[in-house]
């Protein structure tokens, strides 16, 4: 089972979210779309999704809502490059079940901290 699910239609940013995270022996698995992402979900159940809110196809907020169909338990953080005020997207994820919601660009020592955060606890849980 992979921990990690990073889920982005910007290859820079998914594969240097990737490489960040491998580099601290956490398994990694990528997607590029909301469609892709519920694929990899149906058969490989992270215990955590990085999820962006605006992709082409199925975005961020419904493929959240479809992961949370699918199995409660998964933890979701969204992903934006939007102020989470803006069109009320926040208060969508979070009655949704998104976790979080963390800013792009990308802020290393906070994206680390929430997730390491909700990974140790799952792994906790799981004992």
């Amino acid at each position: 089972m992979a921990q990690l699910l990073i889920v982005d239609d910007e290859a820079d940013v998914r594969e240097f979210a990737a490489n960040f995270f491998r580099r601290r022996k956490i398994e990694v698995i990528t997607a590029s779309s909301g469609e892709e992402a519920l694929g990899i979900i149906a058969e490989q159940k992270p215990q955590l999704v990085l999820l962006d809110i605006k992709m082409d196809g199925i975005d961020g907020i419904e493929t959240l809502r479809r992961i949370k169909e699918r199995d409660e338990k998964i933890k979701v953080i969204m992903v934006s490059g939007r102020k989470p005020e803006e069109e009320g997207a926040l208060d969508r994820c979070q009655k949704i079940g998104a976790l979080a919601y963390i800013h792009k660009p990308l802020e290393l020592d906070e994206l680390e901290r929430v997730v390491l955060k909700e990974l140790s606890q799952e792994n906790r849980l799981r004992r």
